[in-house]
């Protein structure tokens, strides 16, 4: 019996209505597709006719039985899109977000302000989104990535490799910055945030990596241990930058002046108006 054809635009149709409870169901099926077909999104799109084959069939099925299951899309896909560039992710690290581009916003705009100060670490550095982004747009910068998960630390290796800045960037399985001496211009830090009896409440539970979301009862945890070893690796007129918890927009930076009290410390808001990014710079 001969097997019916499937179109491009057909397979999408199907796709959007298997779809229908994620936030943006066309565009995920349009990725999906992308995926398998190894072509970018503008051109499935110009070629709706394209002809399915059944191997192709059977890889897309696949993937769209692993959406529906709760499997994050960027795991799915392999990779996600941060500040313009591409990254691989796996389950050993955090998805990038776009409210982390905040942070990085930040550190090019004192980088630029401080063309000598070009030491910097990324603790907790995970897929290396922060560090390679910072070392694509910042050609003389220096940058030493920690994380405790050696897993995590592959997938940063990989990404730094393929952003081509594998020799400006030093990596370290470490607790914090415990086995780093410095002294460090620049250190941002996008730890484990979310209080422990919240992360139970999120979508993101059991889907990521709890060791990249957990911070303990109040969600301050390993910040509070960071900020109190800073005097040891932090260079004079040094800056911190800390992505922080929604809820945390009074409690992060009380913290923060509790270890700087002469420091300049400042809060920022994301795109939406909420409470995102500490930062310390310090006399």
């Amino acid at each position: 019996m001969e097997r019916t054809k499937t179109e491009v635009r057909d397979w999408l149709i199907v796709a959007r209505q298997r779809l229908e409870r994620v936030e943006n169901p066309a565009l995920e099926a349009q990725l999906i597709l992308g995926a398998v077909l190894d072509q970018p999104r503008s051109k499935i799109l110009a070629h709706p006719e394209w002809e399915l084959t059944a191997v192709q069939l059977d890889s897309l099925g696949e993937l769209l039985d692993r959406r529906l299951a709760g499997e994050p899309l960027p795991y799915i896909l392999g990779h996600w899109e941060f500040f313009g560039l591409q990254f691989k992710v796996s389950p050993a690290v955090l998805i990038p977000r776009p409210e982390t581009e905040l942070l990085v916003e930040h550190a090019l705009s004192w980088l630029a302000k401080n063309p000598t100060r070009r030491n910097a670490a990324d603790v907790g550095i995970g897929s290396a989104a922060i560090s390679a982004t910072l070392l694509t747009r910042v050609p003389d910068l220096q940058v030493t990535g920690i994380d405790t998960s050696f897993a995590a630390l592959e997938v940063a290796k990989f990404n730094l490799a393929a952003q081509g800045v594998s020799s400006r960037a030093h990596l370290v399985q470490a607790d914090l910055l415990s086995a780093c001496r410095g002294p460090y211009d620049l250190v941002c830090a996008n730890l484990p945030y979310i209080p422990t009896d919240t992360l139970s409440g999120l979508e993101v539970f059991q889907k990521e990596p709890a060791l990249a979301l957990d911070g303990g009862m109040d969600g301050l945890r390993l910040i509070e241990r960071l900020l109190a070893d800073a005097p040891r690796w932090l260079a004079s007129a040094g800056l911190i930058l800390l992505e922080i918890e929604v809820g945390q927009g009074e409690t992060a930076p009380a913290l923060a002046r509790s270890y700087f009290p002469e420091a300049d410390i400042q809060l920022s808001t994301d795109l939406a108006g909420l409470p995102r990014l500490v930062s310390i710079e310090s006399k």
